[in-house]
């Protein structure tokens, strides 16, 4: 009898414990989308949306829908970057430490607008306002209040990210609004944040978007299609290509 009541409690703990493993993955879920509809803009300078982000800690598996990366002021496209959906592989022990460990992220069919040209492009400005906010020590902050805070934030290592089977729709200045949609070459950046000290949310979008932009540009540059916009397009693409690196040093 003691036996039975001994297993029944177990049993009834471990679909305890099962349910709140459920529930808190559920929140949290919230949470990371709430975040990244908050901290994201004040990084990128941009709208960011997420329809939805699943989190199971059981399996150590998340997916992020739906998601939108604005474009700045200026720009007539309503979008820089897309995303259906990316599948995201967690150290489930991680998420409530002080740095959380992704094992994978893997972008399909990614969706990206190259807008602009001799005068910059949508990617570069994005570009530089992330530079402007990792240079002053962190989103929303300056250096000065990083340095009186002395509240270091939460880090993330990501051991493998993968952008494969994406898309760049080009609208370049000087074409009339005539857009060409380029497949893009996979994007593939690894050991982020390995070390212990991981790396920020700045850095990491830095890394990302700095790859995305880089692969783009060389993208359009290396085809014919910056000819049908004219010399000084062309001329303005090239100057683009090699600006790239500079974006990293500031």
């Amino acid at each position: 009898m003691m036996r039975k009541l001994f297993l029944s409690v177990v049993v009834a703990l471990v679909v305890l414990i099962v349910v709140a493993v459920i529930v808190v993955g559920f929140f949290l879920g919230t949470i990371v989308k709430t975040g990244l509809e908050t901290v994201g803009p004040k990084i990128t300078r941009v709208s960011i949306k997420v329809d939805a982000v699943n989190l199971s800690l059981l399996t150590g598996s998340a997916r992020v829908k739906g998601l939108v990366v604005g474009n700045p002021e200026g720009y007539k496209t309503p979008q820089a970057i897309s995303v259906g959906s990316a599948a995201v592989g967690v150290n489930p022990f991680s998420v409530l430490s002080d740095k959380i460990v992704v094992r994978s992220v893997r972008v399909e069919a990614a969706e990206i607008t190259f807008e602009g040209g001799l005068g910059g492009n949508n990617l570069s400005k994005i570009m530089d306002n992330v530079n402007a906010i990792a240079k002053s020590g962190g989103p929303g902050s300056t250096n000065a209040t990083a340095r009186a805070n002395n509240k270091p934030g939460r880090k993330i290592e990501v051991d493998d990210f993968l952008i494969t089977g994406a898309k760049v729709h080009v609208r370049l200045t000087g074409m009339g609004g005539k857009e060409t949609t380029l497949p893009l070459p996979d994007i593939h950046l690894t050991n982020l944040g390995k070390d212990k000290d991981g790396i920020t949310a700045t850095d990491l979008t830095r890394r990302v978007l700095g790859a995305i932009t880089t692969a783009t540009v060389k993208a359009v540059a290396t085809t014919d299609i910056s000819k049908g916009a004219g010399k000084a397009v062309g001329e303005g693409m090239n100057k683009i290509t090699t600006g790239i690196g500079g974006l990293f040093k500031k």
